[in-house]
């Protein structure tokens, strides 16, 4: 019986098209919490839910939003085996005298108030900390190439990734999954030539939809001449001419996101740098500068694929000094430039 839920389930979750990377963690979910409760599901009560999260929360110290997903996707499931339109109430109490009831209701489960649910540490880079960010990634190559070691292309291929990374407010996987393919001209900007656009293929989804895309538009000179340079000079030397992606290893592979990471720790560690600033802390970056100089917000929120201006918003950590221009913009109507208050008093 268990196994025609699971089976009835799978079916349902595939006719409304969610795909198989959301329905196989979704079923493995379950499988748990049946083996948590030692009860199949038409014995199951809100209290096994309630002493389930009672036990991620104390032994295995999980998140509340991770909390709150393994709840939600246990509703769905709770869902349909309660709606009589699939009959499994009606065959429970036939075969056991009793049936499947909702477990996870709004008084035992975690509530999402907040937008935002990352650590409070978590923050973009400042000017003068990506610029030393980036200068030591450049020194890698420099040192490479005077040591004569073979790392020299590895160093040169990563200092200019995360270039990208930052000067189009990228993920990390949008960033390990780019091809060569993906830059494009963009009528706009004729001045980039082949690199004023980048599709970006693989954005985050919508959970149980596929990858969503979106175009970037280039804005940084000297990103779009480091990203040229790479291309047209230094990959080629790796040797990997018919392989599409744009980050390639000297093994004629794709560069993985745990790479990108790996080498971000160790660059921002040899730097003594926040250990709170992350990959991802580039791309709150990109959003946060441009911010600051002025850039229309819309512009912002189609580049970096936020469907909400609330989740822009959470991305933006703009400095006391562009905070102070902006309260003197919105004061100067009312009072004056600075000190013309002062002289007519």
């Amino acid at each position: 019986m268990v196994e025609a839920m699971l089976r009835g389930w799978r079916s349902q979750q595939t006719a409304r098209g969610l795909q198989e990377d959301t329905i196989v963690p979704r079923e493995r979910l379950v499988r748990r919490f049946l083996a948590f409760c030692n009860e199949y599901p038409w014995n199951w009560g809100p209290a096994h839910v309630e002493e389930w999260t009672l036990s991620l929360t104390a032994e295995k110290h999980l998140a509340p939003s991770t909390i709150r997903g393994y709840q939600t996707d246990l509703r769905l499931f709770s869902e349909y085996l309660t709606d009589a339109r699939y009959g499994w109430v009606k065959a429970c109490d036939d075969a056991f005298g009793t049936y499947p009831v909702a477990v996870v209701h709004e008084w035992n489960s975690i509530a999402h108030l907040n937008d935002y649910e990352g650590s409070p540490e978590a923050r973009p880079f400042t000017r003068e900390e990506l610029q030393r960010f980036l200068d030591y990634a450049d020194d890698q190559v420099e040192r490479a190439v005077a040591a004569k070691r073979k790392g020299a292309l590895a160093a040169y291929r990563d200092a200019t990734l995360f270039k990208v990374i930052y000067a189009w407010g990228l993920r990390r996987t949008e960033t390990a999954k780019l091809d060569v393919a993906d830059w494009g001209r963009n009528p706009a900007a004729p001045e980039f030539g082949r690199y004023g656009m980048l599709h970006v293929r693989y954005g985050k989804a919508v959970r149980g939809q596929p990858p969503r895309r979106r175009n970037v538009p280039s804005v940084m000179g000297w990103a779009v001449e480091a990203v040229a340079d790479y291309v047209e000079s230094i990959r080629p030397r790796f040797g990997c001419v018919d392989h599409p992606a744009l980050w390639v290893t000297e093994r004629s592979g794709r560069v993985k996101p745990a790479e990108i990471n790996a080498r971000f720790v160790a660059y921002r560690d040899a730097l003594g740098l926040p250990k709170a600033l992350t990959p991802h802390s580039l791309r709150h970056s990109w959003v946060t500068h441009l911010t600051e100089d002025g850039v229309d917000r819309r512009f912002i929120q189609e580049a970096v694929g936020h469907r909400c201006d609330t989740s822009t918003a959470i991305y933006t950590h703009v400095s006391g000094d562009f905070m102070n221009t902006a309260l003197r913009k919105a004061l100067t109507p009312a009072f004056g430039p600075p000190g013309q208050q002062r002289k007519e008093s």
